[in-house]
């Protein structure tokens, strides 16, 4: 019976930390870059798309 419980509650802690992981706020830590145009040249050959 102890061994149920242990293992029922490895389990809950487990999705716990899950759904608590989903849920949370973004860790990502972005620079604010803005906006960057284009400043190279474009392709102006032909494209072989061999699919």
């Amino acid at each position: 019976m102890m061994m149920l419980s242990r293992i029922v509650a490895i389990i809950t802690q487990f999705i716990s930390e899950a759904a608590i992981e989903i849920f949370a706020p973004e860790h990502d830590d972005y620079p604010p870059t803005g906006f960057q145009p284009f400043t190279g040249e474009p392709y102006k050959g032909k494209a072989n798309y061999d699919w």
